[in-house]
């Protein structure tokens, strides 16, 4: 995407969408001098690979429902998506739709000043990066017990990425077994900062009175890293409109930003699961970790291996939208490779299936959805054993771009929809594969 909005309005369009026009291929390009910068469209793509097909055009897949994926296209992609044969519904400009949400409360606000706007009326409810710092503050001061806080780097706009640790002893590194969760690589995604405000809420707030929590917080170290990407997020809220900004924001050769879940070591760039496009919203950067962000939380979590040993055991990275529980490979459609045999293939389909079950939404393989690579479950398996999953969260599905941008009525409600979901893999965290009946 060449304009500051571009990639933002593609990637939640893709996830939700199923084709329904018949695609016109011809020997030439048609003219897209009448049509919108950017267009939505449903495509229907009832299989992995078909789905690959589309996410390899570059449009910004945004969701998935059922066979079909909502995305956005440039004009410029629009010929590519024809080209795969899949049948097209064309749902309109993109831009159009983005901008009429909580458009008529932004009336009286000033266009590209950061931390003026905010979220719309509606959207209040949601944390900006300077609430959600203000947030973790307070936690800390209700619970010095219970939290620390710290700094793990800044982003490429100089923020600092924050890592909140739960613990009943959390000033000492502890024999535990360590569970991380991560929110907001992708800028628009802001419900997943809500999901990791509220985890670090749950297991402070509830400790005294629940003996659920107090023991799992007793006898684990737990890390919530609630905003991956704070300078894609702010910049996605700053002009008073929502832009649907994925990427963080990192100049490139071309354009701006940096896909950070195409970013990670494992098989990067290997297999047609992102892009080498500047402009792309899958743009994968110059090379491994070359978004500042995504090298800190490798660091991060390369810092968590003490006496050889890798302390986090388990992880869930959480993006919207679709509700899905995904698990590595993303590289590739086999259920084995290198590094991961039959019986750890088991191990993370069961406990996915089993989260799933407690929280209804659709658990996979990551590349039953697409194939991605540069993933950051791929990487935490692959570098380090970690457990690794992608959730998927509310809605299920979506009307062109709504889906990122759900009310903050909703935010309690999906949110607490996951308790038992994080429950159990905390659980389990100590020896994830005793949910086969095996043993560590």
């Amino acid at each position: 995407m060449f304009t500051k909005r571009r990639g933002l309005v593609a990637a939640a369009i893709v996830a939700s969408a199923a084709l329904v026009l018949p695609l016109h291929t011809g020997s030439a390009q048609p003219s897209t001098a009448q049509s919108p910068e950017r267009t939505l469209f449903e495509v229907t793509a009832t299989t992995p690979e078909a789905r690959t097909k589309v996410a390899r055009t570059g449009v910004d897949v945004l969701g998935q429902s059922g066979d079909t994926l909502t995305v956005i296209a440039e004009p410029r992609q629009q010929w590519a998506l024809r080209a795969t044969g899949l049948r097209l519904k064309s749902l309109g400009d993109a831009d159009a739709e983005l901008a009429a949400l909580g458009a008529a409360d932004f009336t009286d606000r000033v266009p590209g000043e950061v931390g003026a706007q905010d979220f719309p009326s509606g959207y209040t409810g949601y944390h900006n990066y300077a609430e959600m710092v203000s947030e973790l503050n307070q936690a800390v001061s209700d619970h010095p017990n219970l939290l620390t806080l710290r700094s793990i780097g800044k982003s490429y706009q100089g923020r600092d990425i924050w890592a909140v640790k739960i613990s009943d002893n959390p000033g000492s590194d502890e024999a535990e077994p360590e569970a991380l969760f991560t929110c907001n690589q992708h800028a628009r995604e802001h419900l997943t900062v809500e999901m990791c405000l509220h985890i670090v809420k749950r297991y402070t707030d509830n400790y005294a009175s629940n003996s659920t929590i107090r023991n799992t917080v007793d006898s684990r170290e737990i890390w919530v890293i609630p905003s991956v990407n704070p300078d894609g997020a702010e910049y996605d809220i700053a002009t008073g409109s929502f832009r649907a900004w994925r990427k963080n924001r990192q100049p490139n050769s071309t354009a701006v930003g940096t896909d950070p879940n195409r970013n990670w070591g494992h098989q990067w760039g290997c297999c047609g699961g992102s892009s080498g496009s500047g402009s792309s919203d899958t743009y994968r950067g110059t090379a491994a970790f070359s978004a500042p962000e995504v090298a800190r939380v490798r660091d991060f979590t390369n810092s968590r291996v003490v006496g050889g040993v890798q302390q986090i055991k388990s992880h869930i990275d959480w993006h919207t939208y679709s509700e899905l529980i995904l698990w590595p490979y993303g590289y590739t459609y086999n259920d084995t490779a290198p590094g991961l045999d039959a019986t750890q293939a088991n191990v993370f389909q069961t406990m996915g299936r089993r989260m799933a079950a407690l929280n209804g939404y659709t658990p996979q393989q990551a590349s039953d959805l697409y194939v991605t690579d540069g993933s950051v479950d791929d990487w935490m398996w692959a570098a380090h054993k970690i457990w690794s999953y992608t959730f998927e969260m509310y809605p299920k599905s979506a009307s062109g771009t709504s889906g990122f941008y759900p009310r903050d009525t909703q935010i309690a409600t999906q949110t607490a929809r996951n308790d038992t979901a994080v429950q159990l893999l905390l659980d389990y965290t100590d020896c994830v594969p005793r949910i086969t009946g095996r043993t560590c």
